[in-house]
């Protein structure tokens, strides 16, 4: 019987651990947003419903789609400078105009909720930073709540993005899997997947792996948010769950869990 791995019940867990350690404590977690990226605004919604159940205050700063660098830049160094901001989430992907990299490298480092800044990106390759990105370390608490043995299984990791892709694959590297990493430019795409004991799926495109391109028995992390008409959807095909063993759904899956990994994030801030 295919596995279910449901985010709530990791969640749950983690949420249970914080409320202790957050009552009382006034924080407060900024949430920069730029253009109109919907699975962007899904997230950062969800995020602060979240907040909310563990008496954590946010604040949501939206910017439009023309904000200049300037402009973004700006309003980043507001919240830099602010005490009453413990932690700051600034939403990527942004819009292609504006250098992610370099608003990235003002980011105050003790605030950096998602590893963006490249002194905690460099520790996370380094093994030396235990606060990776949250939905890397979202996916590597599911597969352990779930008993998911890491160890020399051949895991592919769909995309190489900066806040997924690349360290998704150091910390499955820490648990001694055997990591290939994935893109749009990979040759022979299906073929390398079908020998997948594990797939961590994050490319951003709606339902991209199909049946065909999984062996039987996989286990499927689906990190992908698309909106497909009034649904959201991964970047596995719901189809591919007949031949898995094991899969996270989306919705209800590695979303949520990623929420809370913010929050856990924000729990280093406490004095």
């Amino acid at each position: 019987m295919v596995l279910i791995m449901q985010g709530k019940p990791v969640a749950e867990k983690i949420k249970a651990g914080l409320q202790k350690k957050f009552q009382g404590k006034n924080l407060q977690l900024a949430i920069l947003l730029v253009g109109n990226d919907e699975a962007s605004h899904v997230y950062a919604n969800r995020l602060a419903k979240t907040a909310k159940n563990l008496d954590v205050a946010t604040q949501k700063v939206e910017l439009p789609f023309t904000a200049t660098q300037q402009d973004v830049e700006a309003a980043l160094e507001k919240l830099n400078a602010d005490p009453a901001v413990q932690g700051i989430l600034p939403m990527m992907p942004l819009p292609i105009h504006l250098n992610a990299q370099k608003l990235c490298q003002k980011l105050v480092p003790e605030k950096d909720m998602d590893c963006l800044n490249p002194l905690n990106a460099g520790g996370v390759f380094l093994g030396t930073n235990p606060w990776a990105p949250c939905t890397p370390r979202a996916c590597l608490a599911i597969l352990d709540y779930y008993h998911i043995d890491l160890a020399g299984k051949n895991v592919v990791v769909l995309g190489r993005s900066n806040v997924v892709g690349k360290p998704v694959a150091m910390l499955l590297l820490q648990k001694n899997a055997t990591v290939t990493i994935c893109h749009s430019k990979t040759q022979n795409l299906p073929a390398i997947l079908r020998q997948a004991d594990i797939i961590v799926a994050a490319i951003g495109r709606a339902e991209f792996v199909e049946p065909s391109m999984v062996k039987e028995g996989v286990v499927i992390v689906d990190v992908g948010i698309n909106a497909r008409g009034d649904k959201l959807v991964g970047d596995v095909a719901a189809t591919v769950a007949g031949k898995a063993a094991a899969f996270t759904p989306v919705p209800g899956g590695v979303g949520v869990v990623s929420n809370v990994m913010v929050m856990e994030a924000l729990s280093r801030c406490i004095k």
